[in-house]
């Protein structure tokens, strides 16, 4: 019987095309080489690399040279070499199967390193479809975030546009993108939970983390968390104060008074991740009310962004959820608030002279941007682009 291996090489292959043109079903193929049809099915997927003798079979039995039939991944014309990254959270392992297309991805570089952000999961919720710059190549088992994978762009010179990359929670972070674009600058804005973001900050994965952190001991907001996650010198600009609380159907028909309704078993919400600045505030605010959380109907379902717990309040799915104002505004919700919160964005000092980081902070400085910002509802931008206080 002759065995197969997983792969231990980016191995490629073109066995559909060429079975296709010869009009061959899996089943006939497979004999010819001498296999099963569910190995020859693995191989095609590309969660199996071949034999040598095997390989040799199915390219004679394509009449194709060994060349055509089976290339390594990095052999592929115009392709490169990118880390992937994505929410750890998730654990993300990059696995293929057969029916799938290659993953859509944001390809970026940050300082001398290049990134592929595939456009998948629940991270990637939006609604309009994101902007990519390449696919990932199919066929390559058990990437895991931070290992290699080849990308194919759509166009080699998009990976040489200077970008701005950000990782956050703000739904407000898209009004940046027009005035970047007019200075040559790609946003590449990643949704992440607070922690998740200067984490990701931490491995060197964006220019900037956006954070709402309190810190009980200190009683402030996002200083001692950066210090805590971060291990290089960053700055901190404020980007707005908001207004964080509960997002409820419109006219309010569950009767919610606040976090001191959440106990009842007639009332389910949607909560967001752990790591999030708002599943923290719920939970402290859950504890100062004496509420356990298994008391708490949906406390278990989360949902990724702010926007994504208003929709589901919307669709009636849940009947509220912890999210700031300006969310429950696009929905057309209710909103009772609960507290108001600073969003502040980190900047790695090393980052702070990069043109890209330089053009976002002039237009922290601009009249417009905090006029558009405001108008969401639940926002204060008086102190936009100024060091964030202590």
């Amino acid at each position: 019987m002759l065995l197969y291996i997983r792969p231990m090489a980016d191995l490629q292959n073109n066995l559909k095309k060429f079975r296709l043109e010869a009009a061959f079903t899996q089943q006939r193929l497979a004999e010819r080489a001498g296999i099963s049809r569910q190995a020859y099915s693995a191989v095609e997927a590309g969660d199996a690399n071949p034999s040598t003798e095997v390989a040799l079979r199915l390219a004679r039995a394509l009449k194709q040279s060994f060349e055509s039939v089976f290339v390594l991944a990095q052999e592929l014309p115009g392709s490169v070499e990118a880390e992937l990254v994505g929410e750890a959270g998730a654990a993300f392992h990059y696995v293929r199967t057969p029916k799938q297309t290659p993953d859509r991805a944001r390809v970026y570089r940050v300082g001398q390193r290049l990134f592929a952000r595939p456009l998948t999961g629940p991270g990637n919720a939006r609604h309009a479809l994101v902007t990519a710059e390449g696919t990932i190549v199919p066929g390559v088992p058990g990437r895991t975030v931070g290992k290699s994978v080849a990308v194919q762009p759509f166009d080699r010179e998009d990976l040489d546009t200077p970008s701005l990359v950000m990782l956050g929670c703000d739904p407000a972070v898209g009004l940046l993108e027009p005035e970047l674009h007019r200075r040559g600058i790609r946003l590449v804005a990643a949704e992440e939970s607070s922690q998740e973001a200067l984490l990701g900050l931490a491995r060197g994965e964006a220019h900037v983390a956006g954070c709402h952190l309190y810190d009980d001991a200190t009683g402030t907001f996002n200083r001692s968390w950066v210090r805590q996650l971060v291990p290089f010198p960053c700055t901190l600009v404020t980007f707005a104060s908001w207004e964080q609380g509960l997002i409820i159907a419109a006219g309010n028909p569950k009767r919610i008074q606040g976090v001191e309704s959440l106990g009842n078993p007639e009332v389910m919400i949607v909560n967001r991740q752990e790591g999030s600045g708002s599943r923290a505030f719920l939970d402290r605010a859950l504890k100062t009310y004496d509420i356990p959380t298994g008391n708490v109907g949906g406390y278990e379902w989360e949902e990724w962004g702010h926007m994504a717990v208003a929709a589901t309040v919307a669709f009636e799915a849940a009947d509220t959820g912890i999210a700031v104002k300006a969310a429950a505004l696009a929905m057309g919700l209710d909103f009772i608030t609960l507290t108001e919160e600073r969003y502040d964005l980190v900047v790695p000092d090393h980052f702070l002279n990069e043109p890209s980081v330089q053009a976002l902070l002039d237009i922290l400085r601009q009249d417009p941007l905090r006029r558009q910002v405001e108008s969401l509802g639940g926002y204060d931008a008086s102190r936009m682009g100024l060091p964030a206080a202590a």
